[in-house]
């Protein structure tokens, strides 16, 4: 591992994590739904969850990456989860005349989020790409790649989560009526759902 390796992998985790997916869209939402505060434990949860997820695969579950039936069950289940999370953020109802309301809603928490990465299925294919293109061929060193791979990870997605939750935030400032808001919410369930097609077709 050298400073090209570094670069790379840094530009790596950039790129997996500012493109949209669900994870983002999820903070989105969040932040035109419950602000920026109220998102922060679901921002933390992701942030520490993927990188603990890359860890232990890539310390104890090599072989779940290499095997075809975990990746279909995992694929499924995310699948419905994922759907399940666009209903819910299809069916937000906030009203900005009405800051109580905002504040009744119950936002994704730390350990929510985290465990989300355990069926995000965009998450298993970055962690997967990540660990043959970064671990493989460390020369000995996988155990650090690993490790520096994660902290890489946990370091650059709370930055891109605080930009796209801002997002949501500054969007849900610009739409100041029941009806935009709900539009929003449900344009953001439906790219929840788009998310999924890439996955779903492989």
């Amino acid at each position: 591992m050298d400073w090209t390796w570094f670069l790379s992998a840094s530009a790596f985790a950039v790129a997996m994590s500012a493109t949209p997916g669900p994870n983002n869209t999820m903070v989105v939402a969040s932040g035109a739904t419950y602000g920026f505060a109220r998102t922060v434990p679901h921002m933390l949860g992701i942030a520490a969850g993927f990188p603990v997820m890359l860890v232990v695969l890539g310390t104890a579950g090599l072989p779940l990456l290499a095997d075809p039936r975990v990746h279909a069950v995992l694929k499924w289940v995310g699948a419905a989860y994922l759907l399940w999370l666009a209903w819910m953020i299809a069916r937000a109802d906030p009203d900005p005349a009405d800051p109580a309301a905002k504040a009744s809603g119950r936002p994704l928490g730390f350990l929510q989020a985290a465990l989300f990465q355990w069926v995000n299925p965009k998450a298993w294919v970055i962690a997967a790409g990540a660990l043959a293109t970064y671990t493989a061929h460390a020369e000995g060193a996988s155990a650090v790649a690993t490790g520096l791979l994660a902290i890489l990870f946990g370091l650059v997605a709370l930055p891109c989560l605080a930009f796209w939750t801002l997002i949501g935030v500054g969007t849900a400032r610009v739409l100041r009526t029941r009806r935009a808001l709900r539009l929003f919410n449900l344009a953001m369930a439906g790219l929840l759902v788009a998310s999924l097609v890439p996955v779903l077709r492989e």
